[in-house]
């Protein structure tokens, strides 16, 4: 499938709870093949962009367009169909299953086969499944962590647990990869490496959208970035744009730039 050069349109999300403006007219432009950094101060709505453009929280309004085609985050299984995989803050493996299974389960949602495939086992579906297996295997491969196949995900680092939960999510072939905050509690080597793995993933023609604490981290990587503060945008442009506008300054440091 030939993509668009602008993956993912979003255009005036607002989101409320309760007295709360989360988000505020948010929107954003995602060329395909590139790294768009999501960032801003605790608080700022990275996460809540997140969870609403991957159907966990549903907008109050906003324009959402991937891949040339409208779509409405309004369950999260739809947003897979749609073509986005994310990852989360925290961990979320199936801890007493092995490395490969946890990548297998992402796979599924490609799959065809129904209940009766499941119960009745035809030779497509026995075949589809020997495909699952192998297409993981090579993910792990990917990812950096192939050894660790069948070891249980609870008795991975940590390091190697947060490539497993990218293995898994690009086991669904999404457009989009959404990642928010894959560095965090990572040792400085497991940064660098993960910086490694995210370029080469870049290079072999993914886009990923990033929400990430370590600027330094995000100033090397993305290509381009939107910074928010208390659900607002602030800027958006560059990298090396970015660290110089003033308002940013602000937001992080909380005085006046001069």
């Amino acid at each position: 499938m030939t993509l668009p050069k602008i993956l993912l349109s979003v255009q005036g999300v607002n989101k409320r709870f309760g007295g709360l403006q989360a988000l505020s007219d948010v929107g954003l432009h995602i060329n395909a093949g590139e790294i768009y950094g999501l960032i801003g101060p605790n608080g700022a709505g990275k996460t809540t962009f997140f969870n609403v453009i991957t159907g966990l929280y549903t907008p109050d309004s906003g324009k959402f367009v991937l891949g040339g085609r409208a779509y409405q985050p309004t369950a999260v299984h739809e947003v897979a169909k749609a073509g986005i995989a994310r990852t989360f803050q925290n961990i979320r493996l199936f801890g007493d299953m092995t490395a490969l299974e946890n990548v297998m389960v992402g796979r599924h949602s490609r799959t065809h086969a129904g209940v009766f495939g499941a119960v009745f086992r035809p030779p497509s579906v026995v075949r589809e499944e020997a495909e699952v297996e192998e297409m993981s295997h090579a993910l792990l491969e990917y990812v950096g962590i192939g050894q660790y196949a069948n070891f249980t995900a609870r008795n991975l680092s940590y390091g190697h647990q947060r490539r497993l939960e990218i293995a898994r999510a690009l086991a669904t072939e999404p457009h989009l990869l959404a990642l928010d905050e894959p560095a965090a509690g990572m040792n400085a080597t497991e940064k660098v490496e993960l910086r490694a793995l995210l370029d080469k993933i870049r290079s072999d023609g993914r886009t990923i959208l990033l929400i990430e604490h370590d600027v330094k981290l995000v100033m090397g990587l993305c290509n381009r970035m939107t910074v928010l503060d208390y659900g607002k945008v602030i800027a958006q442009g560059l990298p090396q744009d970015i660290q110089k506008d003033p308002a940013v300054i602000e937001a992080y440091l909380g005085t006046p730039a001069h």
